[in-house]
């Protein structure tokens, strides 16, 4: 038995087949099969309309001059110490992507003879061999690069002028990435990703936990390896413990895995994961067919030969608990967010509002529905216990209104949109969930309590939700879970006293003018920039 017989056990993923009607909507055919699909944290469906627009043509014609530089990656595994992390962060060289194909194929061809399709469970198998064996060789692989590879001119091309066009896919109007105002590479824009043989993206989950759509231009199939997402813990838990040195960890426990796993240069064997029960399902993507990776599944995989993929970002209504969680992490790790998560919600949630009592749902609606009712009811009762806490204790707090836009709190980089307190022991907002110590500051009457302008407009809409048969049940359950009360937490003196949505300070609001422009959902140019930016630094899998 050979070694390496292991990859045939992996399970496969589902695969699905829609019809052509099925196909017309992208996110409505992602919730229909989400109920199943989820539980692996991957799934592939096969297109039922072929694209007329080769990628390369698109490419040469729609982007002139267009050319990558690659990243270049060791084909070994680390020991992952001080002395021993990998990177993938090492410049590579410039191409055109028929440069690019005529240097993947000429590597393909020394290794096999051929530079033809290989079956996929012998590369599979090549591949970890590759890995294992620990030599000096390396790959090359275009990452992140700005584009799509979707046509814009071909009229005739069926699935360039479908709602699947990745230039389009995120600002469908179930997405609620639409309600951005600021385009985000990668997250709201499409990105390519141009590989050679054993071009690989390492274990990672995406920005936020969103939901990520992968379509497989051109070329050699590809190999996904996917963790769901309610493993995700488990699998973090097995990173720390069997394949980190506690040495390079910047933070304790899963915190600090996270932070190294983000970087997505952690490449290890499904075989290791699965032997501590940890779940693994693959997926081979040919030319033609998509992967959709489900929010907090880890995934990972490598390229069978040259190919050129397309990667993009969405959030539907299921998204929104996920997005909570994320949010929190990236608070807790100081990590600076790239989408204003508390906006998107808010507006979201107000935009519901409008329309849901008019509106009878189907089952896969429902579920969208409850999950943006329930995430904006604990968001409104987290931040209304807060602002009732920081009254108790602070008799001098001056309450303000404040315009629709989110700021970073100075500690923790949480994008506060529904309030925040300033004071001049700070030199920025401070968010509203951080300890008492933050708080007992020597500014006394100058603290201020910055609090959304439409914030009564606001808990009333989350009072109405909660009013739905069993959500405030569901709310209150969910609330007992949250892991940012901390202030909340400090008082019992005072817990037994809170009723949810009493007034607060109702008739101290003052009106201040900032300066600063009004709008649904925007961040500040110098922030978007600054988000844009690090997006195209990042290492990012496809």
């Amino acid at each position: 038995m050979d070694e390496f017989d292991w990859t045939d056990t992996i399970k496969e993923c589902p695969v699905y087949r829609p019809s052509k009607e099925e196909f017309e909507d992208p996110l409505v055919y992602v919730q229909k099969i989400a109920p199943e699909a989820s539980k692996y944290g991957i799934c592939k469906i096969v297109s039922p309309l072929g694209s007329s627009a080769p990628a390369g043509v698109v490419l040469m014609k729609e982007q002139k001059r267009f050319k990558f530089t690659t990243k270049l990656q060791p084909l070994r595994l680390a020991e992952w110490n001080n002395n021993d992390k990998i990177t993938f962060f090492t410049r590579g060289r410039n191409y055109t992507i028929r440069d690019f194909e005529i240097m993947a194929n000429k590597a393909t061809a020394q290794r096999y003879c051929i530079s033809g399709c290989l079956p996929p469970a012998y590369v599979e198998k090549e591949f970890w061999k590759e890995m294992t064996l620990a030599k000096t060789g390396m790959v090359e692989y275009g990452i992140n690069i700005d584009g799509s590879a979707f046509s814009s001119t071909f009229t005739d091309d069926p699935l360039g002028c479908s709602k699947w066009n990745f230039k389009i896919l995120p600002r469908l109007q179930r997405s609620a990435l639409r309600l951005l105002v600021n385009e985000i590479p990668g997250v709201t824009d499409p990105m390519l990703y141009i590989g050679m043989l054993f071009s690989m993206f390492a274990w990672h989950v995406e920005d936020h936990y969103l939901y990520s759509i992968n379509y497989h231009h051109c070329g050699a199939a590809k190999t996904w390896y996917g963790v769901p997402g309610h493993e995700a813990l488990q699998f973090e838990n097995f990173i720390r413990h069997r394949v980190y040195n506690e040495e390079i960890l910047s933070e304790n426990g899963v915190n600090g895995v996270f932070n190294i796993l983000q970087e997505r240069t952690t490449m290890v064997s499904p075989k290791i994961l699965l032997q501590y029960g940890v779940p693994v399902y693959k997926a081979v993507q040919m030319p033609g067919e998509f992967v959709i990776t489900f929010p907090r599944a880890y995934h990972s995989g490598f390229s069978h030969g040259f190919n050129c993929g397309e990667a993009v970002n969405f959030a539907i209504g299921e998204w929104f608990p996920f997005g909570a969680a994320a949010s929190e992490r990236y608070a807790l790790l100081g990590k600076v967010p790239i989408i204003p998560y508390e906006e998107l919600l808010c507006a979201e949630a107000m935009l519901l509002s409008k329309s849901s009592a008019h509106r009878p749902y189907c089952t896969a609606d429902l579920i969208d529905v409850r999950c943006v009712m329930t995430a904006f009811s604990c968001l409104l009762r987290s931040y209304h216990r807060a602002r009732w806490c920081l009254e108790k204790l602070k008799t001098s707090l001056r309450m303000c209104s404040k315009p629709r836009e989110s700021f970073n709190c100075i500690l923790c980089k949480r994008l506060c949109y529904v309030a925040y307190l300033e004071c001049e022991c700070y030199a920025g907002p401070i968010c509203l969930f951080h300890d008492f110590e933050t708080f007992n500051c020597l500014c006394g009457s100058s603290c201020s309590l910055f609090v959304t302008e439409d914030i009564s407009t606001m808990e009333a809409v989350a009072q109405m939700f909660e009013a739905g048969e069993g959500m405030r049940c569901e709310v209150e359950q969910k609330m007992k879970s949250l892991p940012y009360l901390w202030i909340q937490t400090l008082f019992p003196h005072i817990q037994g006293k809170y009723r949810p949505y009493c007034e607060i300070m109702s008739s101290s609001i003052q009106n201040v003018d900032t300066g600063i422009k009004m709008s649904m959902i925007r961040r500040s140019s110098a922030q978007g920039k600054q988000m844009r930016n690090k997006k195209k630094k990042r290492i990012t899998g496809a």
